[in-house]
């Protein structure tokens, strides 16, 4: 009952916060060409996708009840919209399909996360950018031990979440160079405050 009628709209919610939105209004602009975007959830990003710089956007969510909550009218963003009800652990797609891959507040709930990112370093072109903001692990030692301490109980309510992944060091070992990657705490409680954002690309051997 929680995971089928509750959860969708606590996520929803959450996602659809003010700091939120901000984060999503710094790197979503970025996207171009052919874009896939994991975990579109309720459609939250689509309307800081620049139309002029968008050719199509395929959506991939295991979760259609958040789909369904979609306040977008899709035929006036000015490009296509494609939704796939399916997982980022197997994304449906061949090698080198999208110029973009987007990625907010996603990384943290995906089960097999190192599975997900290869599957989303598969998909995009080697030119291409995978855009993200994503919460994650604090440096500071205090703020780490906090959310290691509350991630049990975090991920059990939160339908997955989790608070202390190493989002740098996930998206390293899975192939991607950091190099337009910014990082530092945003306004709001400290365990999910330390945020990731901007762009990276493929590297030219994992772990680089």
């Amino acid at each position: 009952m929680y995971r089928r009628y509750i959860l969708p709209r606590v996520i929803d919610w959450a996602c659809s916060q003010p700091k939120g939105e901000l984060q999503r209004e710094k790197v979503i602009p970025m996207a171009r060409g052919q874009v896939l975007e994991v975990g579109i959830g309720s459609g939250m990003n689509l309307a800081f996708y620049d139309p002029s710089m968008v050719e199509r956007l395929t959506g991939i969510d295991p979760m259609d009840r958040l789909w369904a909550r979609k306040k977008a009218d899709l035929s006036k963003l000015g490009f296509d919209v494609i939704y796939i009800k399916d997982s980022a652990e197997r994304i449906p797609f061949d090698n080198d399909s999208f110029h973009t891959v987007v990625s907010t507040s996603t990384l943290c709930s995906i089960k097999n996360i190192g599975e997900a990112l290869r599957e989303m370093h598969r998909v995009l072109k080697p030119e291409g950018r995978l855009l993200f903001s994503e919460h994650g692990r604090a440096p500071d030692r205090s703020i780490a031990q906090r959310q290691n301490l509350l991630n049990p109980v975090w991920k059990r309510i939160g339908g997955g979440c989790n608070l202390n992944r190493d989002i740098p060091g996930l998206l390293r070992e899975a192939g991607f160079s950091l190099d337009g990657m910014t990082e530092g705490y945003q306004e709001g409680w400290r365990p999910v405050s330390y945020h990731f954002w901007g762009w990276a690309v493929k590297s030219e051997r994992p772990g680089s």
